[in-house]
């Protein structure tokens, strides 16, 4: 039985807080977590979205969410800063290649056969489908079409072919990588870094400060990755925090407002 019922939370707009929780941990194995999702009572302006990505909120679907687990603190909102970022040699020559093979569209996110199909492919063969389910149409549509905010999807193809899709959220001063499969024939390529270094270059085209790149979380492989992009800002202890490599290592240099 609930042991609550959904209520009303001050904000700007108001938001309705629909879940609060604890659950099994996503992320790393045997913790529990603290996820509570919440539902704007309206679309989300640009400036309103740009101060939830300030305070470490996450949009899935057209739920907001922000982790507050009670004895962790392993997610870790991060973000690149597009004008101090400076891509490393493997990071530019994945982007060089890409550009010469990879097709790129920009449009509103769409629900296709194409595209649940290569999502289901995507969770399968790379081991990222911990029930063993496959996505339907109405969940596609509830995770990764549905929106509370400005959003839009890059559609990446060769030679004709989806092998990529990036869902993205626009906010006034940045981006927000918000979810990315492809197709694992395509891994050569390495189009998660294609991807990120596209939105990067979205940025700058738009006169954005930031993108956002969800959770870096050290202890699970498929969160941890994030940190290679350097210098990035971690919200650690509710403030942003810089890290840039310092020598062979990778440290806290200053704290952001």
């Amino acid at each position: 039985m609930m042991r609550w019922r959904p209520r009303l939370l001050a904000a700007d707009p108001p938001e309705l807080l629909v879940y609060d929780e604890a659950t099994v941990c996503p992320y790393l194995q045997g913790r529990d977590a603290r996820m509570p999702l919440r539902v704007p009572t309206r679309m989300l302006t640009p400036q309103e979205f740009a101060e939830r990505l300030r305070v470490g909120d996450r949009r899935q679907g057209v739920l907001l969410y922000r982790t507050s687990c009670p004895t962790c603190q392993a997610c870790e909102p991060i973000r690149i800063d597009v004008d101090r970022f400076v891509a490393d040699k493997t990071q530019r020559r994945v982007y060089r290649r890409g550009l010469g093979r990879i097709d790129v569209e920009i449009g509103p996110p769409e629900l296709t056969p194409e595209k649940v199909a290569l999502y289901n492919r995507h969770k399968a063969e790379r081991d990222l489908n911990a029930d063993g389910h496959d996505i339907d149409e109405v969940g596609y549509r509830a995770f990764l079409v549905d929106t509370c905010c400005e959003s839009f999807e890059l559609r990446y193809r060769v030679d004709g072919r989806l092998i990529g899709v990036a869902v993205v959220d626009r906010a006034e001063d940045a981006l927000s990588a918000v979810y990315f499969y492809f197709d694992p024939d395509f891994e050569p390529l390495s189009p998660g870094v294609f991807s990120i270094m596209k939105q990067l270059e979205l940025c700058r085209a738009w006169g954005l400060r930031y993108l956002y790149l969800g959770l870096y979380i050290r202890e699970c492989p498929s969160m941890a990755y994030k940190a290679r992009y350097l210098p990035h800002e971690r919200r650690i202890a509710g403030r942003w925090r810089r890290f840039e490599r310092v020598g062979a290592a990778v440290e806290a240099v200053s704290e952001e407002t």
